[in-house]
C-alpha cells in the first residue's frame, strides 16, 4: 500500500519502543471534500506522514470527511467516540466545527489535539484539560499582521474577514496590536466568492492598506478580483490566505504580498528540512503550514505515547504538555492554556521557477502566547 492510499484509508502503525502495549485509536475528522478540502487534505497528509515515519504498530487512525458541516462533524465525532472507542481526536480545520465538536469530545473523556482551529472560546474560559492546540490560537497570526502593519508605517487600514468564530478572532487580533486608524471594517459571508461590493468600499474608504483574512477559496477569489480592480493599496494577511495550495491558484497576482505565519519551509532546522524533503517525495507537492501542523500534531501524540496511554489521563496529559518532540518550528512549548508560545514570522510571496511560494523576511512577534490564557482555569 502506498503512503497516499494509506493516508486516504486510515492506517495502523506503531511505536515499537513505546512504554505501553495496548492499542491506541485516533479519530481524525477533517475537511476532504468541497470548499476548503485542500486544507484538510494537507493536515491529513502531514499527520499520516509522521505516523508512517514513526514505524509500526498499535496506533490506528480512522479518517472521515466532515464535509465542512458542523452537523456532520458532530455525528462523526459521536460515532468515533461511542462506536469506535477512539482515545484521541484530531483534524478539524474550521473554528465553527471545532466549537461544535471539541467541548462534546472532551466532556466524554476523549483527548482532542487540534492541528488547526484555535477559537478564542476554547483558549480562554472554555479551555479543558483534555484539549491541546498544536497550531496557534486564532488571533496569533492576525496579531502579527497588526504588528507588521505598524512597522510598515500603515496608519489607516481597511479590514475584512468572514463572519464566523475565526473571522471574528482575526479582526480582534489585528486590532489588538495595530496602532493606526481603521478606514473600514467588514464581515463577509462564510464561503463568499464575489467581493465586488467590498472592493468598491475599499476604493472609496481612503485607506492606505488592507488587512484581510479569507481562507481557502474565499482568499483565491478575493486576491484575483482585487488585482483585477486596479486598487493600488498594499495587502496584508495571515498565511491562511497565502498557503501553498492557494498560491498556485492565485498565481502572479499574489507576488510580493506580505503575510504572517508560525511556519515556513525555509525555517532553518533539521526537522523542518527533513519534513519538507520527505513530504515532497511522498506527495509530489510542497507542504503548506497545514501539512506542517498535521505533522507536528502526530509527532506530539507519538511523543506522549512513549510515556503513557491515554487511559492514564493524568500521565498522558502531562506527557503532551511536556511537548518533547522535534517540531518543524524548532523549539516548541505550550502556554498555561495548552496553546503554543512561539515566534510568528513575516513572509513574502515569491516565484521559484513555475512554483509560487513564500520566503521569510522577518519576525513579527517573538515567543508569542495568547491573551486568553489568563481566563483559563482547570
Amino acid at each position: 500500500m502506498t503512503l497516499k492510499s494509506l493516508a486516504i484509508a486510515g492506517a495502523i502503525a506503531a511505536l515499537g519502543s513505546a512504554a505501553w502495549a495496548e492499542d491506541v485509536r485516533i479519530g481524525m475528522i477533517t475537511t476532504l471534500s468541497g470548499g476548503g478540502a485542500g486544507l484538510g487534505i494537507d493536515v491529513r497528509d502531514g499527520f499520516m506522514l509522521a505516523i508512517e515515519q514513526s514505524g509500526a504498530e498499535n496506533v490506528e487512525v480512522i479518517i472521515e470527511d466532515d464535509e465542512r458541516a458542523p452537523e456532520v462533524a458532530v455525528r462523526l465525532s459521536d460515532e468515533m467516540i461511542q462506536a469506535d472507542d477512539v482515545d484521541i481526536m484530531t483534524g478539524i480545520i474550521w473554528s465553527n466545527l471545532a466549537m461544535a465538536v471539541v467541548p462534546s469530545a472532551t466532556a466524554q473523556g476523549v483527548f482532542y489535539i487540534s492541528p488547526n482551529a484555535g477559537p478564542s472560546q476554547l483558549a480562554g474560559r472554555g479551555c479543558h484539560p483534555l484539549y491541546f492546540n498544536v497550531a496557534w490560537q486564532n488571533d496569533a497570526l492576525h496579531e502579527a499582521a497588526g504588528a507588521y502593519a505598524n512597522s510598515a508605517g500603515y496608519g489607516n487600514s481597511f479590514i475584512l474577514a468572514p463572519n464566523y468564530p475565526a473571522g471574528q478572532d482575526a479582526l480582534t487580533g489585528y486590532k489588538r496590536t495595530y496602532g493606526g486608524d481603521l478606514a473600514g471594517e467588514l464581515f463577509t459571508d462564510l464561503g463568499q466568492t464575489d467581493y465586488a461590493s467590498e472592493i468598491a468600499q475599499i476604493r472609496a474608504s481612503g485607506a492606505d492598506s488592507v488587512f484581510f483574512f479569507l481562507p481557502g477559496g474565499m482568499g483565491i477569489a478575493f486576491v484575483k478580483q482585487y488585482a483585477d480592480s486596479g486598487v493600488d493599496l498594499p495587502l496584508v494577511g495571515p498565511a491562511f490566505s497565502f498557503d501553498q495550495g492557494i498560491l498556485q491558484a492565485v498565481g502572479a497576482d499574489a507576488l510580493g504580498i506580505v503575510n504572517t505565519s508560525q511556519w515556513n519551509r525555509d525555517i532553518d532546522n533539521a526537522t523542518n528540512a527533513a519534513f519538507v524533503e520527505s513530504f515532497v517525495a511522498a506527495y509530489d507537492r510542497l507542504p503548506s503550514l497545514y501539512a506542517s501542523q498535521g505533522f507536528d500534531a502526530a509527532n506530539l501524540i507519538l511523543s506522549a505515547l512513549e510515556s503513557a496511554h491515554p487511559d492514564d489521563e493524568d500521565a498522558f496529559r502531562a506527557a503532551l504538555a511536556a511537548a518533547e518532540f522535534d517540531s518543524t518550528r524548532g523549539d516548541f512549548a505550550f502556554g498555561s492554556n495548552q496553546h503554543p508560545v512561539q515566534d510568528i514570522y513575516v513572509r513574502r510571496v515569491i516565484q521559484e521557477g513555475d512554483i509560487f511560494t513564500n520566503e521569510i523576511i522577518g519576525t513579527a512577534l517573538e515567543d508569542h502566547g495568547d491573551v486568553y490564557a489568563a481566563e483559563c482555569s482547570y
